[in-house]
């Protein structure tokens, strides 16, 4: 995927104008599901595409984890909105969301068996080979897991990495509700992905409830993402992070001290790496 850079946010609708009057927007990404690849594109969006703004296509509904490989129309439509955006890049779930013709309706985690792994990186692969730009996965939030996992999740990413070319959408948001939830070591996730794979790393807010941490893309942005978007740059460098929201969207100005907060985590950890 092409070097992204800076700080970004996450197009929706109800935040065109603000994307469309932040002067600081390093890149936006879209939501597939919300496209339609037979209309034009909302007219917001050729405005990005007009400035140069780089964009990267985000699906939610491929499943690349199920036992069920991609349909050739999922993957030929992501192909061709990729195109049409000029996305620089497609990002996708390191889950499955569908099997035997249900649909979930929410992102499933994949189980962490070697046999998982080998349909997971079978999937990605025909993903590969489809689209006509890089794909980078990401990992999901969950609040179970399965029985008996032969690996951690950081074993997942590394046995991802080294069967395919994709690189890595690093949800801190994500690791930070599987933390909290499931015991998951954020640290041994944080270094299972080199810098020359990371794409990009998404950050989003979250809530308590009931004796658990939901990502609900939807609250204010907590420490911890914040806390692990620092660590991850004191072990990196730099990296662009992108702001999810999607619903209960904020006044213009707390959206921006959301990013402004983003923008002082990885300067925090460039300042620490610097002075290792």
């Amino acid at each position: 995927m092409k070097r992204l850079a800076g700080v970004g946010v996450g197009w929706r609708r109800q935040l065109a104008h603000f994307i469309d009057t932040w002067e600081g927007v390093g890149f936006v990404e879209v939501l597939a599901e919300h496209l339609d690849d037979r209309r034009p594109l909302p007219e917001p969006l050729l405005r990005l595409k007009a400035r140069g703004v780089p964009v990267v296509l985000h699906g939610v509904s491929l499943g690349l984890g199920g036992a069920e490989p991609p349909t050739a129309e999922r993957l030929s439509r992501l192909a061709r909105l990729a195109e049409r955006l000029g996305a620089v890049g497609v990002s996708e779930h390191l889950a499955f969301v569908r099997a035997g013709g249900l649909e979930s309706g929410h992102l499933l985690p994949v189980a962490r068996g070697a046999e998982s792994l080998e349909i997971l990186a079978d999937n990605i692969r025909r993903a590969e080979a489809a689209l006509p730009v890089p794909l980078a996965v990401e990992n999901v939030a969950s609040l179970f897991e399965w029985p008996r996992p032969s690996f951690s999740e950081a074993g997942l990413l590394a046995g991802v990495l080294e069967r395919t070319g994709a690189g890595v959408l690093l949800d801190v948001a994500n690791l930070h509700a599987n933390a909290l939830n499931l015991g998951t070591d954020a640290r041994e996730v944080l270094e299972a992905v080199p810098r020359a794979r990371l794409a990009y790393v998404h950050v989003a807010g979250g809530v308590r409830h009931g004796g658990l941490y939901h990502d609900t893309h939807a609250h204010a942005v907590p420490e911890g993402p914040l806390a692990l978007l620092e660590e991850l740059t004191a072990r990196v460098g730099p990296v662009p992070a992108l702001l999810e929201r999607d619903d209960h969207f904020p006044p213009p100005e707390v959206l921006a001290g959301e990013l402004e907060a983003m923008r002082a985590a990885i300067a925090r950890g460039v300042a620490r790496r610097e002075a290792a």
